[in-house]
């Protein structure tokens, strides 16, 4: 026998956390949640919650559920409607929270980032498991069952998407009225006349104010964070590292989920985990500044793309070095985005490991947009398979450059040089050079000294060496 649900005075109905899967075979909805009053039971009350971190913990609910529902397919603006309409779905969120890190509460510790991602993903990925194609109708309608118009036999098992439930939904304004609140927070224009004490603290850093605006736009939680409590300890700990300060405007507006994150618990331990891993401990503040997500990923995603590199035969110290020069790596997806490029470069005989170790940013580019195209470019124009992996294996930022706005250009102009093609073989790194500043200008001057010399010699040199070397061919021609 099904639980009547509890109404509080408001006149909303809440369903139990441990209540909400009831069966797989009928379609069913919590029947009841822990907004409890009592104090003798252990339950928690969320009136003991102070109402700016309860609108936090809220914006950082919805933050979670945004990026679940992508991640399930839906674009930005279906995933924003169903937020929009998901109140009471994101009350429910707050008070799982509540429950499950019932003592933290009761202690007065907030919760972090991580923490609150970690303790709805997984509950996320259950009902997705349970209700599938028709989570949307269950989030949207919580805690009214949907209505269904054909029986859960026939519902097939799809990934949502925004030909889903979702899609054919009554369509309801587009403005994100969390963002509209978040912004009010920093706006110039308040009953008090002054800015929270934390934007003025940003701005002290060096941040503009509509910079400001737009990382809450893009992440409204950002907005309620406490200055004292999670922001400052972030920004002190970066200073620390040697971080100039003028950077952390730069860091903050890349990744403000950081200031989310506890310090003790998640970026010291996150920190100490890498350096175990490789990155240099002397190079933390460049690491950041090139790569702020860094921190915020899980040790397990770290150290699947670490044992990548492994895999592929590089060393420790190379190992070191990438996860330094390029922290961006652990963001590609091991078996979606560097596996597949390693598989394509190894088709064209290339040294996987070598390429790893000079050129990393190239395993972020697509293979169908970016890799095949540039390997074509070159074939079209009489070079062989071994003439592109000797290419790629001693420059490989090559496959980095757009064609129509790089490649062709230079191309088009090597070939009104005196430079047989073989001379690229050699020094791919010619379309690394500015055609205007540096390829055309030292062109005409070695033809007006009526010399030749080789084409790296031509561009590498600096310019002094350069013009000592035109004068040694010019005397040697002249004797």
């Amino acid at each position: 026998m099904k639980a009547s649900v509890p109404f509080r005075s408001s006149g909303t109905p809440f369903i139990s956390r441990t209540t909400f899967l009831q069966s797989r075979t009928e379609l069913t909805v919590p029947q009841k949640v822990f907004f409890s009053r009592a104090k003798h039971d252990g339950s928690f009350s969320l009136r003991l919650v102070p109402p700016t971190l309860l609108a936090a913990e809220k914006e950082e609910a919805k933050a979670v559920l945004t990026l679940f529902l992508k991640k399930q397919g839906l674009s930005n603006a279906v995933a924003a409607r169903t937020i929009n309409k998901s109140d009471p779905f994101v009350d429910h969120l707050v008070s799982r929270l509540h429950s499950v890190h019932k003592s933290r509460y009761l202690v007065g510790r907030e919760l972090t980032t991580l923490e609150i991602r970690d303790a709805l993903i997984p509950y996320l990925e259950t009902l997705l498991e349970e209700y599938g194609p028709i989570l949307v109708d269950v989030v949207e309608n919580f805690p009214d069952p949907p209505v269904k118009e054909k029986s859960e036999e026939n519902v097939q098992k799809q990934p949502l998407a925004e030909n889903s439930v979702a899609s054919v939904s009554p369509s309801t304004p587009t403005v994100d009225s969390r963002k509209l609140k978040a912004l009010a927070r920093v706006s110039d224009v308040s009953p008090t006349g002054k800015l929270p004490s934390h934007i003025v603290y940003l701005i002290e850093l060096g941040m503009e104010l509509e910079a400001i605006r737009e990382v809450i736009r893009k992440f409204p939680a950002f907005a309620y964070y406490s200055l004292e409590g999670k922001i400052k300890p972030v920004v002190e700990f970066l200073l620390d590292l040697g971080v100039p300060k003028a950077d952390i405007p730069t860091i903050l507006t890349k990744r403000p989920q950081l200031c989310g994150i506890s310090l003790t618990e998640n970026l010291i331990p996150t920190m100490a985990f890498l350096e175990e891993l490789g990155v240099d401990k002397k190079q933390w503040a460049k690491v950041i500044y090139r790569f702020p997500p860094l921190l915020t990923y899980s040790r397990q995603k770290l150290k699947a793309t670490v044992d990548f590199l492994y895999e592929m035969g590089l060393s420790a110290d190379n190992v070191s070095k990438v996860l330094t020069r390029c922290p961006n790596i652990i963001s590609y997806s091991v078996e979606d985005k560097l596996r597949p490029t390693a598989d394509y470069f190894r088709s064209l005989d290339v040294d996987v490991a070598l390429l790893l170790h000079r050129s990393p940013q190239t395993f972020g580019l697509s293979i169908e947009g970016n890799l095949k195209p540039v390997t074509e470019f070159f074939l079209e124009r009489g070079y062989s398979l071994g003439d592109v992996a000797t290419m790629i294996s001693r420059y490989g930022t090559l496959y980095t450059f757009s064609l129509p706005e790089n490649l062709m250009p230079k191309w088009e102009f090597f070939l009104t040089m005196v430079y047989p093609k073989s001379e690229l073989i050699k020094f791919p790194q010619y379309f690394g050079y500015s055609l205007e500043d540096r390829i055309k200008p030292r062109y005409e001057t070695m033809k007006k000294c009526g010399v030749q010399v080789l084409l790296n010699q031509m561009l590498s040199l600096s310019e002094q060496d350069f013009h000592k070397l035109l004068k040694k061919k010019m005397e040697k021609k002249a004797s």
